[in-house]
């Protein structure tokens, strides 16, 4: 309730709000409209929300966008905030800011895209900049690919990727090398076919976690993430949610077994 709710946009903004100042309701309730909220321009929208109850706790706030430039800042330069916001990242023209991760500055990082590619790197390899800095090149994209996720790699759980179409496996982290070096074309982490669609999204879970999964009409299952198997990382995988027509994934959730919704 009393932590601090950080907005990030796709322009690179950053607003926040105290937990409680949001506007409770139900499961089925249509909920706020977030310009009522905080101050978004036009085109602008939130693309991150990163939970914080201490500023001065340490760590970095790691931020990736959707042309592969990645940046870590300190968590304590975000401490102050100004009212309508203030910048995150300075952005390319025609890149969004559409990943932030709350990182220890010695986690390992698994960047995957659009075309089911991945690199593995260490957090180290981006060195730390200020607020407004513009950041470095994460992973190198070919033609029209573009990022999809990020996730932090922990030996003990799994990678699960998602298709747009309801395909999804586990991988092992100890598939994908880690490379020396950051900016590289990376590996298959999801094999992509006409089947299952594009990659919608990556998130690093353990066997006592559920998922839930959002589709385009509003449409939401939630599975265990145990029923899910481990396969390699250029697996295809198996359905995890049968689509309508029309229909495709477009969010992924990670939430405790026995947390309710």
């Amino acid at each position: 309730t009393h932590d601090y709710v950080n907005f990030f946009t796709n322009f690179g903004r950053v607003s926040r709000m105290k937990a409680y100042e949001i506007p409770e309701a139900g499961r089925t309730a249509k909920g706020t409209n977030l310009v009522n909220i905080i101050e978004l321009g036009e085109g602008e929208f939130v693309t991150s929300i990163i939970s914080i109850s201490d500023f001065a706790g340490g760590g970095y706030l790691t931020m990736v966008t959707k042309r592969g430039v990645i940046k870590r800042t300190l968590l304590s330069q975000f401490e102050y905030q100004r009212k309508g916001g203030k910048i995150a990242i300075n952005l390319d023209e025609n890149d969004e800011l559409i990943f932030v991760r709350h990182t220890s500055g010695e986690e390992s990082l698994v960047i995957a895209t659009r075309e089911g590619n991945a690199v593995r790197f260490d957090e180290n390899n981006v060195r730390s900049m200020g607020r407004t800095a513009h950041g470095v090149k994460g992973i190198t994209l070919v033609g029209d690919d573009y990022v999809v996720g990020v996730a932090v790699v922990d030996d003990e759980k799994s990678l699960l990727t998602i298709t747009d179409n309801g395909v999804g496996k586990r991988t092992k982290f100890s598939d994908f090398r880690q490379m020396k070096n950051r900016g590289g074309r990376g590996v298959v982490c999801q094999n992509i076919t006409d089947k299952t669609g594009k990659l919608a999204a990556i998130i690093t879970v353990c066997d006592d976690d559920d998922i839930i999964l959002i589709t385009n009409e509003g449409t939401i299952i939630r599975t265990n993430v145990s029923g899910i198997n481990i396969y390699s990382r250029t697996a295809t995988g198996v359905i995890i949610m049968r689509l309508s027509e029309g229909s495709f994934i477009n969010n992924v959730a990670r939430i405790e077994k026995n947390e309710t919704i």
